[in-house]
């Protein structure tokens, strides 16, 4: 017989600080840890555990004796539940704060490493509405309120187009409005879900693998285009071009309305075709006289306009007179390597996916760039001594690695290269302050820049400039 799990109450906790992952941390009774997931540094609550392991709680808090002077309304009437923007209650002052300070503990604690002044992280203008790309699940059986659980009445509207309840795969809240990306994109969501309660469309149940309408994608450019992508399970033709063609003459803003019919047991859309129903297969982003093509598939930073800021401080770290070779790894798209490219004397971009290295060649083509080569390949086996020479000994470096960081042999490929200057981009200070620990005996650590591309979330970017030591 399973041990019940007895949850502890701890009453009138000081919350003291902000953690990792947007908790925020108190200290119970007996001196550990607590993590908790709705409270504010200032605040004084009292707290139910929901984990309990050797050296620390996880818990929630349920009363709320002194509210933060840190605190500010939160816009959205989905907070709480969603769990998209989980620092709407703190003002952006207070998030900039404790994003800075994260990026100095994981790079201190983590890292083990010396570093010099951090520089004030860069806040975004935009604190809402700045995403171009959002993803919404649909489903036949809605997450319900508590006060619709406890009223008993008969649920009649069960579908959703929405987000996933955290930690429930099969659970999507019915979002009403979002905040993240801006208008037409609630307008095409709700009026999707309107026509097709009226016309009969069936929403997608993950549990039964079975329904009509799985997911949908929005991107929303600089250039003012936009994209829509609805995945279906089922493939009914007739029903299918009805939504299409209602979408397309709704919103004739539309540039790219494209589907895909995807009956996997996942709904990621790397390994399927995308058809084109109406208009261009892309759209495109700008960035000052650079354009780049974007396609369903491409991965592009999802603020444009702080995409902008981050990458004119990589350029301003490289430091570039248009002498040097510069590597960039992990360049997707080969944005940072065409951003770049004009200071340099060459740019060599290696990217993992193929569909990425292709659009790059493209872009590259279009912007009328001419000295930076593209090359597909897992990075711990490409970026080896027979690459080097054929492609030259890099000045400079500039590496993007996914939140995991680089791997092990990156890492050792990078140090046998041995380049002037490395600048390292992360979206996770962690990873990238272990990468950094690797690397402490050969490079120290110059600049240090953190860019918040994420307001009312508890992510950060940081650049971090490297330098070969003088031995």
């Amino acid at each position: 017989m399973r041990k019940r799990r007895i949850r502890q109450v701890f009453e009138n906790i000081a919350v003291t600080d902000a953690g990792a992952k947007g908790k925020t941390i108190g200290k119970a009774p007996d001196g550990r840890i607590i993590f908790i997931s709705n409270a504010v540094p200032g605040d004084v609550v009292d707290v139910q555990t929901t984990k309990k392991r050797k050296a620390y709680f996880e818990g929630i808090a349920t009363t709320f004796h002194t509210l933060s002077d840190k605190r500010t309304t939160p816009v959205c009437e989905h907070f709480g539940i969603c769990g998209g923007c989980k620092w709407q209650h703190m003002d952006y002052p207070h998030q900039l704060y404790y994003k800075q300070k994260e990026v100095e503990n994981n790079l201190r604690r983590i890292g083990h490493l010396e570093i010099p002044d951090i520089l004030p992280i860069i806040g975004s203008d935009q604190k809402y509405f700045y995403r171009n790309k959002m993803e919404f699940s649909f489903s036949d059986s809605r997450w319900l309120t508590q006060e619709e659980i406890n009223s008993k009445s008969e649920i009649t509207d069960k579908n959703a187009i929405g987000f996933h309840i955290p930690g429930m795969w099969d659970k999507i809240l019915d979002i009403k409005k979002c905040h993240l990306q801006a208008d037409p994109s609630n307008e095409i969501r709700l009026e999707i879900k309107n026509y097709a309660q009226t016309n009969g469309l069936s929403f997608f149940n993950p549990r039964n693998q079975q329904g009509l309408l799985r997911t949908l994608m929005i991107r929303t450019s600089s250039t003012k285009e936009i994209m829509v992508l609805i995945q279906f399970y089922d493939d009914n033709e007739d029903k299918r071009i009805g939504l299409l063609n209602h979408l397309k003459n709704t919103f004739p803003q539309i540039d790219s309305l494209l589907y895909v019919i995807n009956r996997k047991g996942n709904d990621t859309i790397y390994d399927q075709e995308v058809h084109c129903h109406y208009g261009k297969d892309f759209i495109y982003e700008q960035m000052e006289n650079l354009k780049f093509k974007i396609t369903s598939k491409s991965f592009y930073q999802t603020n444009s306009k702080q995409a902008y800021e981050l990458y004119k401080v990589v350029r301003k770290l490289a430091g570039l007179n248009k002498t040097e070779l510069v590597y960039d790894l992990y360049t997707g798209i080969g944005t940072i390597a065409q951003f770049i490219a004009a200071e340099a004397k060459k740019v060599v971009g290696i990217e993992a996916i193929p569909e990425a290295i292709s659009a790059a060649e493209t872009n590259a083509q279009e912007n009328n760039i001419d000295n930076v080569d593209f090359y597909s390949g897992d990075m711990k086996n490409i970026l080896n001594d027979e690459f080097v020479a054929i492609n030259g000994k890099p000045d400079i470096i500039i590496t993007d690695p996914p939140r995991d960081g680089m791997h092990k042999d990156v890492v050792r490929q990078i140090l046998e290269i041995a380049p002037e200057k490395i600048v390292y981009v992360s979206c996770n200070s962690a990873t990238q302050a272990r990468d950094l620990e690797l690397m402490k005996e050969e490079y120290q650590i110059e600049i240090i820049q953190p860019v918040d591309m994420f307001p009312q979330t508890h992510h950060v970017e940081n650049v971090v400039l490297l330098k070969k030591r003088i031995r």
